[in-house]
């Protein structure tokens, strides 16, 4: 405020010695635009080294903890008031996960401080999803929340205790209902998810033979039977699996080996093919674990 003098003549002719005095306010400068968002990102600067590098320190796994018991709560809304608050959430690379369980996971929410969003346990979290391999999560300040998923790629059809679940190349069960998948290959057997990528690269050196697999059963943690479209059963070595499904392929090429009446085909000796033949020595029962019957699509 400011004083100033309003002199009155009439009151100065009749000898007064004192003069009226009226209070004014001073009128405030309207700022300019770009001194406001000069002094609002300044603000934020400051906050933001004042907090010790929060932006940096809270991408850490565990240092919001830390964080917020050093500035506590207060700091963080404040850093929201400057406009530091999350406003958007962008995510990449979601097919297969439903939106509402990446945003149920992600526990952030607009208008929070995003200096309070801890970037590593939302990663850590997204990562329980069965579908999700891997995910990053990143701060883009001032607003922005981002995160890239990496789904898994279902592989094979697990059967074990009488159920099917879907699993990924490196064995993971990532649904335990068969859905769209059941054209997949069927393997079975208790270490059969971790073996089972292996298996198909190397039926896959024999695409025309490959297309006939039903299922493949692992046995004794060592090696797989192979079941075929007309119910022959192939038993693979263990040793050198590759050379043996390569000379099978030669032997249906030539001579049409699985056209005949053929029951089973061993070829677990390198230099020797056994094959049963009719109904004279009918291959031993399984236990019903492997029976592999393929599951009706839903």
């Amino acid at each position: 405020m400011t004083l100033r003098a309003d002199p009155d003549p009439e009151r100065a002719k009749r000898g007064g010695s004192k003069l009226p005095v009226r209070v004014t306010r001073a009128r405030r400068r309207a700022w300019a635009p770009w001194l406001k968002r000069t002094l609002r990102w300044g603000g934020i600067g400051a906050v933001v080294l004042a907090l010790g590098g929060a932006g940096y320190a809270v991408t850490r796994p565990g240092a919001l903890a830390g964080f917020m018991a050093a500035t506590g709560h207060g700091s963080l809304a404040a850093t929201g008031a400057l406009g530091l608050k999350v406003r958007q959430i962008l995510v990449e690379g979601r097919s297969r996960v439903p939106a509402p369980t990446v945003m149920a996971t992600l526990g952030v929410h607009r208008g929070m401080p995003i200096l309070g969003v801890g970037v590593g346990d939302v990663r850590q979290r997204l990562e329980t999803i069965p579908w999700v391999e891997s995910a990053l999560v990143e701060r883009r300040l001032p607003d922005t929340i981002f995160v890239r998923l990496t789904e898994r790629q279902p592989l094979a059809l697990w059967q074990h205790n009488g159920r099917f679940s879907v699993i990924d190349a490196k064995g993971a069960v990532v649904q335990d209902e068969v859905g769209e998948f059941a054209h997949l290959p069927i393997v079975v057997g208790d270490d059969a998810p971790v073996h089972a990528e292996a298996l198909l690269l190397l039926l896959a050196t024999e695409p025309d033979l490959q297309k006939r697999v039903t299922a493949a059963v692992r046995v004794g943690d060592r090696r797989w039977n192979l079941k075929l479209d007309n119910g022959i059963d192939v038993r693979l070595p263990e040793e050198d699996a590759a050379s043996a499904w390569s000379r099978l392929a030669t032997l249906e090429r030539d001579n049409k080996l699985l056209s005949r009446d053929v029951v089973a085909i061993d070829l677990r000796l390198p230099d020797r093919l056994i094959v049963r033949v009719g109904a004279d020595t009918a291959p031993a029962p399984v236990p019903q674990e492997r029976t592999t019957r393929r599951p009706a699509a839903r």
